[in-house]
């Protein structure tokens, strides 16, 4: 199939590389000069492991490229992909004017029949709003000269991308969800996806508005998930339990499973913040207050500040002290500093008179863009780079490489062994047999 995807960010590159491993020849309509020319030389432009390798060999092959010329994607194609960055407003609400400016362009510019996906999050009833915005704009371009042939279909197509494990997923999917209108543009999805698609891997065939608050609902639900095991986790830590041990017996009930019942320091990213936001905005508007989701929100606004308090009772005055943080990035596998915990941490302890000394393994240059330039903060290297001369070590995001580091090494580089554990990956007796002072997450 031939297949427009608009916007090139962690959704629309994903998507592009991987309809083009299916076989499909896709165009990519690009807004910014210097990431086209990166795409084109086959360098991706997020870090996302295994999707350079794919964009390289779709490159090679012919069946995906990178266009500035807006007339030329749209007409080219038969399907349209909009996968542009709806984030969040001020008011909470997720800003959706990208979609709506791809809409009057495809609007404008459309010259024959086309399906219209979105990949975008939206708000339900997007899918109808969209419609009218391409109608409304058919009237001028040429798409008025291409009379009856400009007939469109709108389909909701959300994503479920992790990321660090995007090229996976969407090779790889647990479903496909796909909102229409009718049985001939779902046969056409249904063409589409046939390569990735198994009994196992369904594709789900519903209703426009259902497909956009299955993705809403999906992310809020695992959202609710993570800040109800973090309330445990601090009840835990009053009771003398273990919250490990808990979420451990917990997930043995296939009903709950084990899936994001791991306590530590909160949710963070691109999606989970913005889409429970989003949902409870949704929820006003219509008149419905979302009780569990607002706690879900209130939960984790919360729970960030729990290293924090740890921080601050093991090392009492923090002005001139050093504090160590490995991890910069929401979660491991991907370079994305979007309500990142760590970010906030760490301005909690400049704002305290303390120094930082930060290391990631790939997220040093986006996390350079968010937090202040002051010569107290400090990139490492590497690892035991930052431990030099700390007062305190905080394990924020858990990287791989921080799972099994030489714990005499990082005893001998810190200048107290106070190691603080936000994700719950080592082992407390060990640490304190070796003579840390170790704090964790509902683990006393």
């Amino acid at each position: 199939m031939k297949i427009t995807v608009v916007g090139v960010g962690y959704v629309g590159l994903v998507s592009a590389v991987g309809l083009a491993e299916m076989g499909n020849d896709v165009i990519c309509l690009v807004r910014d000069r210097e990431k086209l020319k990166t795409l084109e030389r086959g360098r991706s432009t997020i870090y996302e492991p295994g999707l350079e390798e794919l964009l390289r060999r779709n490159l090679k092959e012919g069946r995906i490229s990178f266009t500035l010329n807006k007339r030329q994607a749209i007409q080219k194609s038969d399907i349209i992909v909009i996968a542009v960055g709806t984030p969040q407003d001020d008011d909470g609400r997720a800003d959706l004017s990208a979609v709506w400016s791809v809409a009057r362009d495809i609007g404008a510019l459309m010259n024959g029949p086309k399906i219209v996906i979105t990949k975008s999050t939206v708000p339900v009833g997007t899918a109808e709003k969209l419609k009218a915005a391409i109608r409304k704009a058919l009237k001028s371009g040429a798409a008025r000269s291409a009379g009856k042939r400009a007939h469109f279909d709108v389909v909701s197509n959300p994503e479920f991308l992790r990321e660090g494990a995007a090229v996976k997923d969407f090779l790889n999917p647990d479903r496909v969800i796909v909102g229409v209108e009718n049985a001939q543009t779902a046969s056409v999805m249904k063409e589409l996806y046939r390569p990735i698609t198994r009994v196992e891997r369904p594709l789900f065939v519903t209703d426009l508005r259902s497909a956009e608050l299955i993705k809403y609902a999906s992310n809020c639900f695992l959202a609710t998930k993570i800040s109800f095991i973090n309330e445990m986790a601090n009840y835990c830590e009053l009771v003398g339990a273990d919250v490990t041990e808990v979420a451990k017996g917990m997930g043995l009930d296939p009903r709950i499973g084990s899936r994001f019942l791991h306590a530590g320091v909160g949710y963070g990213g691109s999606c989970f913040p913005k889409d429970v936001s989003a949902l409870i905005e949704a929820g006003r508007e219509a008149g419905y207050n979302f009780q569990i989701v607002e706690a879900a929100k209130a939960v984790n606004e919360r729970q960030r500040q729990v290293l924090r308090e740890k921080l601050v009772r093991l090392v009492p005055d923090l002005k001139g002290k050093t504090i160590a943080v490995w991890g910069l990035s929401f979660k491991p596998r991907t370079d994305d500093v979007r309500e990142a915990p760590a970010l906030s941490l760490i301005v909690d302890i400049l704002e305290l008179g303390g120094r930082v000394n930060a290391f990631d393994p790939v997220a040093t240059m986006q996390a350079k863009a968010w937090l202040p330039r002051t010569r107290r903060l400090r990139y490492a290297k590497d690892p035991y780079d930052a431990l030099r001369g700390a007062d305190a070590l905080l394990l924020v995001t858990e990287w791989d490489e921080f799972r099994q580091p030489d714990f005499k090494r990082v005893k001998q580089l810190l200048k107290s062994p106070v190691v603080i554990d936000g994700r719950n990956i080592y082992n407390p007796k060990q640490l304190r047999q070796l003579g840390f002072t170790y704090a964790s997450i509902g683990r006393t």
